[in-house]
């Protein structure tokens, strides 16, 4: 009859590992903008990382609405062997100046849909690469709200924003975070474009891929960072509830 106390502080260790490993894992099943910041008034490359989050079935399609209210003059895809990306611009209310000229449309949405036989399976993720610019020097973050489609019809919608104060939402919009440029010739280029944006002249050349790769490592290795500390907690609890059981035992061995 004694072990039935030691029984229960295992078992409610063991739930709390469990609760544990439950609220860590969400954290990583977000779509995301990566890197996730860049300087304000200048030209970047991002990728929009979509992970499948659903057991059984594909995402087949994943659809990016960009801000209005501070336009991009310069929006282009990267290639991506089968998925077919499409671009819709909307008219702008007020025309923007970029480079000396006005502009009057801007891309308003990207989506990219999967060819036949195609998806991101379960237990995958797929980065999908946007060339983007010139950022606006008037706002400090940018949100991209996102629509992931999958195979079975079920549609995620990443269009919540996060509110100062308050606990991250459920399904929060991707967010480009702005900093203002330190850039010496005042373009504020953080990350490697495209190869037509290059072309372009807004490309940054090798140093700046150095350093979209180095954010993108930071990116994984914090996040590694936090799957070993969920994996130490988990196995702290259990030990202890080990422990505690092992007591119970010797000491009731001890008393008969």
């Amino acid at each position: 009859m004694r072990s039935l106390p030691a029984r229960r502080t295992a078992a409610v260790a063991l739930a709390a590992a469990a609760s544990v490993v439950a609220l860590a894992g969400p954290a990583f099943a977000h779509v995301t903008v990566n890197p996730g910041s860049a300087e304000q008034g200048g030209y970047t490359a991002v990728d929009f990382r979509v992970p499948n989050e659903n057991d059984a079935a594909g995402t087949v399609k994943l659809e990016v609405n960009l801000p209005l209210d501070h336009p991009l003059a310069s929006v282009r895809t990267q290639p991506l062997p089968g998925w077919t990306s499409t671009v819709e611009k909307a008219k702008l209310d007020k025309p923007i100046k970029v480079h000396g000229n006005d502009v009057n449309e801007a891309v308003s949405k990207i989506t990219w849909t999967a060819d036949a036989g195609v998806k991101v399976a379960p237990g995958q993720f797929q980065e999908f690469r946007v060339s983007l610019g010139p950022l606006p020097t008037d706002a400090d973050s940018l949100v991209f709200k996102a629509l992931q489609t999958y195979d079975n019809g079920d549609v995620v919608r990443w269009i919540d924003e996060a509110k100062d104060g308050q606990p991250e939402p459920a399904k929060p919009a991707p967010v480009l975070k702005l900093t203002k440029a330190t850039s010496a010739d005042g373009h504020g280029v953080t990350a490697s474009a495209t190869p037509s944006a290059a072309a372009d002249g807004h490309g940054s050349g090798h140093g700046d891929a150095a350093k979209s790769d180095a954010a993108s490592d930071d990116k994984a290795s914090d996040s590694t960072a936090r799957v070993l500390g969920v994996v130490g907690i988990v196995v702290g609890v259990i030990g202890t509830a080990v422990g505690v059981l092992g007591l119970r035992r010797r000491n009731g061995g001890s008393a008969s």
